[in-house]
């Protein structure tokens, strides 16, 4: 089995000790990723979709760096801190996914520091970009 660790062009802050997203066999891994200033660490606030928007073009960019794009992504776990929320989460998750949408669990949890949403996904990586 191979791992390569697949690391956040932007990011510098420590938040902790996980790779950004893990490639294993032909399958990219990305960690939960959120509304956060990536050079502190701080919380960016905002509304729900505004974080949702914020959340998914962080984890883009771990897509990105790995080889893949949105349409690779095949499975989301999404984090709401107020289950109420999830039509403006929805609206602006649906902006990431044109196509065939990924599978997807959404449930509420308390989130660190005051946030609204935290996404993580897996993503097959195409074998002519692996």
């Amino acid at each position: 089995m191979s791992r390569t660790a697949v690391k956040h062009p932007d990011k510098t802050a420590t938040t902790g000790a996980y790779s950004a997203g893990l490639v294993c066999d032909g399958w990219l891994y990305v960690s939960g990723h959120a509304s956060q200033d990536l050079k502190t660490g701080a919380v960016i606030g905002g509304s729900t979709g505004e974080e949702t928007t914020r959340t998914l073009a962080s984890l883009g960019k771990v897509l990105n760096a790995a080889g893949c794009t949105f349409d690779d992504v095949v499975k989301c776990t999404c984090y709401l801190a107020r289950i109420e929320d999830f039509d403006e989460f929805d609206q602006a998750y649906s902006q990431f996914f044109q196509g065939v949408p990924p599978a997807r669990t959404t449930v509420q949890a308390a989130l660190w520091g005051g946030l609204k949403v935290e996404i993580d996904a897996v993503a097959r990586v195409p074998a002519n970009r692996s």
